[in-house]
């Protein structure tokens, strides 16, 4: 169709005209609403980015001559950081004498690896690095996954709340009526 009947049919019917493949023999265009469009587009691009999970890598610092409570605390932080999807690098600093004794280093770190095992895995296994030695554990959980159960959970203690606060209101009314 002439470019001028396609602009004056848009005009008619109060939409805008929109070339949508200007390579193709002839041109292509389309009747549409263009700011709803762009809209829309956006909207989806937003939403896009709200369901992405950008990778988090959480760092735990442990002794080899870690106390038994301490080891739990910390151990306790690993499997939140795993229960929300993120990475947890686990380093073991070593100092002075302990350094000739990276087995204990290793030990502590397979411990842990064990004791988390349901949660995570190992991803790169316990390596020395100068004073140091790391390991990577990553969730099984993918982040997004994690999110949704986050969410899921939170909608459950939100609404949990708001049917105990409901009777408790009622049964405070109830004894000024007597």
């Amino acid at each position: 169709m002439p470019l001028a009947k396609a602009l004056e049919l848009a005009q008619e019917y109060d939409l805008d005209l929109v070339e949508v493949a200007a390579n193709a023999r002839p041109p292509v265009c389309k009747l549409m609403d263009y700011g709803k469009f762009k809209y829309e587009s956006a909207m989806k691009a937003r939403e896009a980015r709200k369901n992405q999970a950008h990778t988090v890598i959480k760092e735990m610092k442990l002794r080899p001559k870690i106390d038994p409570h301490d080891y739990d605390t910390k151990k306790g932080h690993v499997v939140r950081f795993l229960k929300q999807g993120d990475k947890v690098k686990i380093t073991i600093m070593f100092r002075g004498r302990e350094q000739s004794r990276p087995e204990l280093g290793f030990r502590l770190l397979q411990r842990l690896a064990d004791d988390v095992s349901d949660l995570g895995f190992v991803e790169s296994n316990p390596k020395q690095d100068g004073r140091n030695m790391i390991m990577v554990l990553g969730p099984h959980k993918k982040k997004t996954e994690a999110m949704a159960e986050a969410r899921e959970a939170q909608a459950a203690r939100k609404a949990e709340r708001q049917q105990g606060s409901a009777p408790a209101e009622e049964s405070a009314e109830e004894p000024a009526e007597a």
